[in-house]
Formats: C-alpha cells, structure tokens, sequence
C-alpha cells in the first residue's frame, strides 16, 4: 500500500508565499508511486485546507477563489488519531477527508519552523520530517541558537541582543550596548527568516531606524558585527542526531552588504516566477581550499547535532576574507526549497531528499517508542490500596 504524505505548508508567517513555493517543489519531486501527496495549506489568518487544485501555484493568484473551492479541515491533537477531518461536517458519511502516515513539513518562519507546529503534530504522535519542538525553538531564535553554539565551542561573531520592550524603555543604554560592538552592524529580527527586517547599519541613525523596523517582526533583536570582506557559504545537513551527512557548499551571490530577500527569491529577474531559494544566484560547488570546505563541512554536521536536529537543515556560514575566519551565521531548519539543489549537486536527486526524509520520521517514531512518557500505576488507587496519604502542594511526600 502506499505511504499517504501530509505535505503542510503556508502558515501565519511572513514567509508564507515562500513556503508555498518549497511545497510545490517538494509534491512535484515526490514518487507518486509510492505515495499518496496529500497537500494541505496553512492560510496566513491559521484556517487550513486540503484539495487537489492546492498543487497548482497558479491558482494562488486569487487566493480567496482558491479557497472557496477547496476544503477546510483540521488534525485533532489526540494521540494516535491520525484523521484529517472537515471542519463542514456532512449530514451523512464519513467526516474524514484522509489519513496522514507521515507529515512532511514545507512550512518556513513563525508559526511553523519555531517549534509551535512540530509541538501541535508531537500530541498526534504522526511521525513528521522535521526537527523536534524543542530543536526547532532553539534554531529558529538566532539568540538562543548563538548562546548554544557559543557554549558548544562552534565559533559566532559579536553580538548583543534585547526586547522590545527594553528598546521602548531604555533606548540609550541600548544604543551603547550595540555601539560598543562597533559599526558597521548588522540588525536582525530574533526569530525570522529570509531577510526579512534584517538591515545593515553604519551610525547611530541609521540604528535606531533599524531597530525600529525590526521590532514591528519580534519580541527581541540581535545586533551583531558587520563583516565587510565577506563571503558567504551555505551547507545542508541530512539525517538525524546519530548519523547526519553534509552536502556541497555554495556561495550565494548577493547584490548589497548582505543577502537580501530579492537576492534569495527573486534571482532569476523580478519579471520571471520566483522558485524559492532555487531562484538564487550562486556559485556551486563554492570555490574554496579543500582545508576551507572540510572546516565548513563538519561544523555544518556538528551545528546539526548540538542543536539535536532531525531531517533536513541548512547552515549559512560567513568568511572574514581579510581574517580568513569562518564562522556560523544561522540555521534553517525548514529551509527553502528544502536545499534540494545543494543535495542535487552532491548526488542526491530531488525524490531520493523526500524518501531519507521520510526515512528519518518514522525512524524518530520508532525510537521514541522505547522511552516511557507515563507510568502505568495509579497513585489513586495506591492511595486507596495502601492507605496512603497524599497531599497536595502543601502536603505530604510519602
């Protein structure tokens, strides 16, 4: 029988017309002889839908018609209930639009790479090719993801970081805080992705408008330094926390002082249809010293696994061409286009990256079914049994 795929994609993000993008690449690679693709869109106000004419961008154009002809359905988060569900019920038959065996994630940003949606599919217990809520938290947010790979040795540049509510308040200390790192600066919003309210900074005016745009994406920024000569390079990791594999490196090409939204999605021409990360300009394999391309290969892997992902990640790298250091930038643990051209270039086609991905879900599922999450006593009826008293907050231990 056939393995019937959940591809979800869309979401609450500002990413969502990206996303759209990767999940379409993504169903077109997939072998539908063994697969059922089961398309599901996530709409930017968080209704989600299934049905075929999903599977054509071009109906994206006129979103509200595409929505109207297709149906709204929803996952109910109990264990073991694996039911994609209408949300119109029928007055006679089944309520039960399709069952998912594996759901294979294509969403990018808030609301689908942060964690939120891997911790909603974890109370389903449908095994999903994507890494774990706590995995997908800690990569998404580029201060705690640098905190954790600063600690584990993996080398970052400078950088300071605050709240929202902190820049509103205490806008002066904040200034010298990040000025002491510096110009030129990058800011960036702490929990986006593709460019997105990221801007290069080179005076305290230039700052505060920055900062001020990117409070209106997140609840914290991080400002670190601007590299000035610099190169950068992006490598995708495979597999899971015990056997992971890297891919070839690239060297995007971008346009200004960093890698803008158009660099990333609108390469080819904003008068051509974008591919996603696919659209890139880029140089692959990326032309470095092999002592260069293995340093930037295994810290790829080794970023992976300190981070405790699963499935398929991309890890950007920088290059201070006047230090010759490297040093990781962030992660991307959904990433564009799923990084299909970095694997096609290492020798893995499009349709063998969605086979090891599913691979990889349900060997997590498998693992995961040996680890106790409940104890099957009953400290009621112990209680009743032994005549054992046990308080609440305040009472007893025994």
């Amino acid at each position: 029988m056939k393995i019937n795929v959940g591809v979800i994609f869309g979401g609450r993000s500002v990413e969502n017309e990206i996303s759209v993008i990767t999940a379409a690449q993504t169903m077109a690679a997939i072998d539908t002889n063994r697969y059922n693709v089961v398309p599901i869109y996530i709409s930017k106000e968080g209704h989600w839908y299934t049905g075929d004419k999903l599977l054509n961008t071009d109906n994206y154009r006129d979103l509200k018609s595409l929505l109207a002809s297709v149906e709204e359905v929803y996952l109910r988060p109990v264990y073991g209930d694996n039911h994609l569900y209408k949300v119109r019920k029928p007055l006679f038959g089944s309520d039960v639009v399709s069952t998912l065996d594996v759901i294979l994630p294509a969403l990018h940003g808030t609301s689908g790479e942060d964690g939120s949606f891997q911790g909603m599919v974890e109370m389903t217990g449908i095994p999903y090719a994507c890494p774990n809520p706590l995995a997908s938290a800690n990569g998404m947010d580029k201060i705690t993801m640098k905190m954790i790979l600063k600690e584990s040795g993996i080398p970052v540049v400078d950088y300071a970081w605050f709240s929202d509510k902190e820049w509103l308040s205490e806008r002066d200390s904040v200034v010298e805080r990040c000025e002491a790192l510096s110009y030129p600066l990058i800011v960036k919003p702490a929990n986006l992705g593709s460019s997105v309210g990221i801007k290069a900074v080179h005076n305290r005016e230039e700052l505060v408008e920055a900062v001020d745009n990117a409070i209106k994406y997140s609840k914290r920024v991080i400002v670190e330094v601007l590299i000035e000569r610099l190169k950068e390079i992006n490598c995708s990791v495979l597999g899971d926390y015990y056997d992971c594999e890297a891919s070839v490196c690239e060297a995007p090409v971008r346009s200004g002082e960093i890698l803008s939204y158009e660099d990333k999605y609108l390469g080819g021409g904003k008068n051509k249809p974008s591919e996603g990360m696919h659209s890139t300009v880029r140089e692959i394999p990326a032309q470095l010293p092999d002592e260069v391309t293995e340093f930037i290969r295994k810290t790829a892997c080794k970023t992976f696994r300190v981070l405790a992902c699963d499935g398929v990640s991309r890890i950007d790298f920088m290059i201070n061409e006047a230090t010759q250091e490297v040093f990781v930038n962030e992660i991307n643990t959904i990433p564009g286009s799923l990084s299909f051209y970095l694997w096609e270039a290492t020798g893995v086609s499009f349709s063998e990256l969605v086979d090891r991905l599913i691979a990889v879900a349900f060997k997590r599922k498998r693992d995961s079914e040996f680890k106790t999450v409940s104890y099957s006593e009953n400290i009621f009826a112990y209680q009743q049994k032994h005549g054992a008293k046990l308080g609440g907050a305040k009472g007893s231990k025994r």
